[in-house]
């Protein structure tokens, strides 16, 4: 009896199988930010935040088969400034290794996970509509024109730029357009004093923040791990391991970091501090999961979780109002994972590696300020005092979270 299917049609099956999974498993964080941003805001914001998550996803995949991949990858010139057009998705390469749809899979959830990290920071007081709008910007144009400067093999991938699996292309990326959103927005009622002080408001549901991250961190093994492309050959099985083993060793560090410093610093365990030491960890471990050793790994999971505490603590002296800690988590966490490649990685420099923080940050900052800035001044951007007062779900949704819990008039 003759094999019918040869050794290349096998490794071609088994690497689009694990190219599928891996982006099943980063669609999946989706359902992480959303509950982890569900716990961290207050109960009478729940239904809005969900709304926001789940929307954001489909937008996202929408928006980037229409038009995002196109510019991202697609018959682009060569190391250039400025992609070409091309047809959508394109046509699969001759002895590609995985099947070209589910490369665009693959890439689609990392999208909606980049325009994910905004939610978060901008959660109780922007308008929905608002929100969902830039979102069609960012997914559609912001976020495909940089990751074609690095990934798509632009001027960034030219100059020796390194980030793996995305701690600048997409988790940077993501805050820095959240920082520009907040910063047009301005904080929430009662967060800041006159002289400034500051008014902790704790979230509504710890238990499902906690379950929320948990889905983040295994999601996250089909962000890196995946993003090795291949797991066909021994060379290519054997480096998956170890980017498995090296992303859970930065989270697992990151969060008894963070521990330790809230315990040294006020005496106290505080989750949300863990839980975003943990999300830190992962975040710097994601430029370069392969190249460190699991006891360098270990090291830069307690640094990203020591960082992320004093990181969140700074921006509220600034007034800087994050409810989640995004723009800590995910900003301040992946330029510091971008600036310890080189240290395991010698195909990578501090200079390509802060030119291209610089550019990422730079780019989608700057755009980012743009579309708000025009949103609000068109549109508006931020709820009322009263519907903020009131919460969104009523004013934004109609449909409350937690009914049973609503004052009987």
């Amino acid at each position: 009896m003759e094999l019918s299917v040869t050794v290349a049609e096998l490794r071609y099956a088994l690497d689009t199988f694990f190219f599928l999974i891996s982006g099943a498993l980063v669609m999946w964080m989706a359902a992480g930010f959303a509950m982890l941003e569900a716990g961290l805001v207050r109960s009478k914001n729940t239904t809005e935040i969900l709304t926001k998550n789940f929307v954001l996803y489909a937008i996202a995949c929408t928006m980037y088969l229409i038009v995002g991949y196109n510019i991202m990858y697609v018959d682009n010139a060569e190391a250039g400034w400025l992609p070409s057009f091309g047809t959508l998705i394109g046509s699969q390469a001759e002895g590609a290794d995985h099947s070209l749809e589910s490369d665009f899979f693959f890439q689609v959830v990392f999208v909606a996970t980049s325009m994910s990290v905004v939610s978060g920071a901008v959660a109780e007081r922007m308008k929905l509509w608002a929100f969902l709008i830039f979102s069609v910007v960012l997914t559609a144009f912001i976020y495909p024109m940089e990751g074609y400067w690095t990934w798509g093999g632009g001027f960034l991938s030219e100059a020796g730029f390194s980030d793996f699996a995305g701690s600048g292309i997409v988790h940077m990326a993501g805050a820095a357009a959240a920082l520009a959103g907040v910063i047009l927005l301005g904080a929430r009622k009662g967060k800041y004093g006159k002289n400034g002080e500051v008014y902790p408001i704790p979230g509504s549901n710890m238990p499902l923040a906690t379950l929320g991250t948990f889905i983040l961190w295994f999601g996250w093994f089909g962000f890196n791990g995946g993003s090795q492309l291949m797991v066909s050959d021994f060379e290519n099985a054997t480096a998956v391991g170890q980017i498995f083993l090296n992303t859970n060793a930065a989270a697992a560090a990151g969060a008894i970091a963070a521990l330790l410093v809230c315990k040294t610093t006020w005496g106290k365990a505080d989750l949300t501090m863990v839980l975003n030491g943990a999300l830190a960890g992962l975040v710097a471990i994601t430029a370069d999961p392969l190249s460190p050793s699991p006891l360098y790994s270990v090291a830069i999971g307690v640094v990203a979780g020591a960082i992320v505490v004093f990181s969140i603590i700074a921006l509220d002296k600034l007034k800087i109002d994050d409810p989640v800690g995004a723009i800590s988590v995910h900003g301040v966490c992946g330029f510091f994972g971008l600036m310890v490649v080189p240290l395991s990685n010698s195909g990578a420099s501090f200079g390509s590696q802060l030119l291209g923080a610089v550019v990422i940050f730079g780019w989608v900052f700057a755009a980012s300020l743009v579309v708000w800035a025009i949103l609000k001044a068109t549109m508006g951007i931020r709820v009322s005092e009263e519907e903020e007062l009131e919460g969104m779900d009523m004013h934004d949704c109609g449909v409350e979270a937690y009914p049973e819990f609503s004052v009987i008039k």
